[in-house]
């Protein structure tokens, strides 16, 4: 993931003021004003001077900013550079930045290689930064659901359940992804309903059992009792559209919990998956519409959005392995 970084050369107190409420991870200033910015917010506060621009347009350009690169220098590439040669620098170079100045550059730069550059040095007027930020730092890459049909929803007595409470208001048709095994995951809705008896809590995901997984950026997992408060996960539309949250709270207590079991038909045949919830009006899976379904209601025939994966992980990370598990 790309930081952004905005550039405010001339100095403008009001434009970096707005740069830093709305996000970035750090401010390019004349040096003159490396002190007063840094007052501002905790950040990274690097002078104008010492952070050149840097053309990339021939093969000689990208040679000599390898060079700079492997020295240690801090350099950026100058708006007009193209993505071939940002991928060869990428390829040989983990500190790569480039000016953009406008959304779509930023974009651009921030989805070379399917990582992005190091950092994304904003240059445009502040106010898009409000735009550039979320849409460049939180935007995941797609995933891809597919119904599965309930096959089996039963009562299993009382286990630990997590909550999962972002910084984030969700909205309707996200949620996360849980699952008994890495490889087939539902997408659990956030709490974003109302009802006569409980008000919605939008920033909440009822996320399941502490021994389940659910999916975090970077094509990583974790077991639900290991999420931490500070600790960005990901969050999931019905149409795939993936974004960074962070937790604020866990909250892991004994409730009642239902087994729930699913089919999804692939063209390697009929896979099955399972997932522990919490027995409760409020925890929902999600419809293929987006819907969210209450596990109260659910039942045999029932169709509910998942993920398919293969299975394998260790400590989160994708292995290649026979595993086999029930």
């Amino acid at each position: 993931m790309s930081r952004i970084y905005f550039r405010c050369v001339p100095f403008d107190k009001s434009a970096v003021t707005l740069a830093l409420e709305s996000g970035v991870d750090g401010v390019i200033a004349p040096r003159e004003h490396v002190e007063q910015v840094a007052g501002l917010a905790r950040g990274a506060v690097w002078a104008d001077e010492e952070t050149p621009l840097a053309a990339l347009t021939s093969k000689a350009d990208e040679e000599a900013v390898l060079a700079r690169l492997r020295q240690g220098e801090r350099v950026v590439l100058a708006r007009g550079w193209e993505v071939i040669p940002v991928e060869n620098l990428l390829a040989q170079s983990d500190t790569v930045l480039a000016e953009a100045g406008t959304l779509e550059e930023a974009r651009l730069a921030a989805g070379i290689l399917e990582r992005g550059v190091a950092g994304i040095v904003f240059s445009g007027p502040a106010p898009q930064l409000k735009e550039v930020v979320p849409q460049c730092k939180l935007a995941q890459p797609r995933e891809t659901l597919l119904p599965a049909v309930i096959t089996r929803v039963e009562s299993v007595g009382l286990g630990h359940r997590v909550c999962a409470d972002t910084l984030s208001l969700l909205h309707r048709g996200q949620g996360m992804l849980v699952g008994n095994s890495s490889a087939f995951t539902f997408l659990v809705h956030a709490e974003t309903e109302h009802n006569e008896y409980v008000a919605a809590r939008p920033f909440r995901v009822n996320a399941g059992a502490v021994h389940a997984y659910t999916r975090l950026p970077h094509d990583k997992t974790t077991y639900l009792g290991e999420l931490r408060a500070g600790q960005e996960v990901l969050i999931v539309d019905a149409e795939g559209a993936a974004t960074l949250a962070t937790l604020g709270r866990v909250k892991i207590e004994v409730r009642p919990m239902l087994l729930i079991e699913a089919q999804a038909e692939t063209p390697e045949g009929v896979k099955t998956g399972t997932v522990f919830l919490q027995n409760a009006e409020t925890i929902r899976l999600t419809a293929p519409d987006g819907a969210p379904v209450s596990v109260v209601g659910l039942k045999p025939g029932d169709a509910v959005l998942c993920r398919l994966d293969e299975a394998g992980r260790h400590f989160g990370m994708r292995v290649r392995e026979d595993i086999q598990e029930v």
